[in-house]
């Protein structure tokens, strides 16, 4: 949830994705280890839990899909559709932050083009104002040539 409410409030930095994503994998991880242990294992006296990963700085994150498939039975499949999950997520994250991106481009490109068509509006009729005016026989229009200012349009 915390890191689509920074991607949907413009949030890009590679970096806080990245230590976001981490953090979603470690919380993963805590919950996966809190539904209950594995074969019938406790921390004792003398076990300690597992550590809690780092977080990097760096924008580049080791991928989440190991590249060899552990033969150690359903708690290596357990770990690899872990990993398979965790990977989804961030794929999922960064299309959505390429979509948002998207999105903010295209409302730019069309206010520029609204703008740049309402300036041509007024430079065409000031054009046709001025022939007029430069006309040798005499004949000229009235200002009311030039077309009525336009007022910006208002956000949906």
């Amino acid at each position: 949830a915390l890191r689509l409410s920074y991607l949907r409030a413009g949030g890009h930095h590679p970096a806080i994705l990245a230590q976001l994503f981490h953090l979603q994998a470690e919380a993963t991880a805590l919950e996966t280890a809190a539904a209950g242990p594995r074969k019938g294992r406790r921390p004792g006296k003398g076990q300690t839990h597992p550590r809690p990963l780092s977080l990097p700085l760096a924008a580049e994150a080791a991928p989440a899909v190991p590249t060899e498939t552990p033969s150690t039975g359903a708690g290596g499949l357990d770990a690899v559709l872990l990993a398979v999950e965790l990977e989804n997520r961030r794929l999922e994250d960064e299309l959505l932050a390429l979509k948002v991106r998207r999105e903010r481009r295209a409302d730019a490109g069309s206010q520029a083009a609204q703008r740049y068509a309402e300036a041509l509006a007024q430079l065409q009729a000031e054009v046709r104002m001025l022939q007029c005016q430069a006309d040798p026989t005499g004949t000229r229009l009235s200002p009311a040539i030039l077309p009525p200012p336009v007022a910006p349009q208002l956000p949906p």
